[in-house]
């Protein structure tokens, strides 16, 4: 196992700037000390309001332009976990940083709550790169992407739609397909009845207005959407904090989550590609077969020695310092080269 060393920053001292708007687009929350560190922004995705967190490098200079990288979580996740985490740490290397809620979820708007919809999400990605690429502060024609786990998936997806996007980089990757979400929940049989009962959770919306939900995670329901002892999930120290819902799934989600296969958007992915992973790490095949199949001959794929069994070190990569530290180092120096 690799042993690696941790270098903690310098606290960031707090500034401020003006803010900026559009009818679109707003700032405000701002802190204001000496220096700019954070603020909070809305912008619209589809026409929905969407909040994030905007990150500033130290010392930053109004009057210079600055890359940028659009940070993206797991499924179900808000800004204040794993997106959040990353992009500060990318902000103390030099980038403007960006994590935001995805459309029903934490802070932004869009019904039903809790939907976990991967053609949504991709969407919102890419506006998030548009709502970037109105600031002045931006190096416009140097804005990256990131992803975690199923972020990974949808930043692969939007990365390869998105020209606007000039670099791509993923950490314990979650990428699967049909037979590849069998192994998750249930079977054939097991993937099937989630797919029905999706179906009849959008007709009842349709038809009353009326969302269907399961819990999120839980030990004892079966039902719910992750079922077991996942620590990140059900550690207030982690990522059960107040701003994510144990309780809130969108039965919905299923049928948009069990469909989905990103692989066809690897032959259309032509940008500089770096990719995180272990064998400790979920369908450490997967994210194997996708790198393989992308069509950039600017890839890397750097593989993490762990004596970890899948999937139990995907989680390290969400929040512990040594494989948050691994992956800044690695990803940031990916960045600088490419943006």
């Amino acid at each position: 196992m690799r042993t690696l060393i941790i270098v903690l920053a310098s606290v960031l001292v707090l500034g401020c700037k003006d803010n900026q708007s559009n009818q679109n687009i707003t700032k405000n929350n701002t802190t204001e000390l000496t220096h700019k560190t954070m603020e909070t922004i809305q912008f619209k995705s589809e026409g929905l309001n969407l909040v994030g967190n905007l990150y500033y490098p130290e010392n930053y200079d109004a009057n210079k332009t600055y890359p940028a990288i659009v940070c993206s979580g797991s499924w179900t996740t808000v800004k204040e976990q794993m997106a959040g985490l990353y992009a500060k740490r990318f902000a103390k290397e030099g980038f403007i940083t960006l994590a935001f809620d995805f459309r029903n979820y934490g802070e932004s708007e869009g019904v039903p709550r809790a939907w976990e919809n991967p053609a949504m999400k991709i969407h919102d990605i890419k506006n998030a790169v548009a709502y970037l690429q109105t600031l002045s502060e931006v190096d416009t024609d140097n804005i990256g992407a990131f992803g975690v786990c199923a972020g990974s998936m949808y930043t692969l997806m939007a990365a390869s739609e998105d020209n606007n996007i000039k670099a791509v980089a993923t950490t314990a990757s979650w990428l699967h397909d049909a037979e590849a979400v069998k192994l998750f929940y249930g079977g054939e049989e097991g993937v099937q009845g989630k797919i029905e009962a999706a179906k009849a959770a959008k007709k009842t919306y349709a038809e009353t207005g009326e969302f269907t939900y399961i819990k999120a995670i839980s030990t004892t329901d079966e039902t719910a959407a992750m079922f077991g002892e996942y620590d990140y999930y059900l550690n207030p120290e982690r990522g059960a904090i107040p701003q994510w819902s144990a309780d809130q799934f969108a039965v919905a989600t299923w049928e948009d989550w069990l469909t989905l296969d990103p692989f066809p958007s690897a032959k259309n992915l032509d940008k500089p590609l770096f990719m995180v992973h272990s064998d400790g790490c979920v369908l450490p095949d997967y994210t194997k077969k996708y790198f393989d199949a992308v069509a950039s001959d600017d890839k890397e794929l750097f593989w993490v020695d762990i004596e970890l069994a899948s999937p139990m070190h995907q989680f390290s990569f969400y929040d512990q310092e040594a494989e948050v530290v691994l992956a800044v180092d690695k990803t940031t120096k990916f960045f600088k080269s490419n943006l």
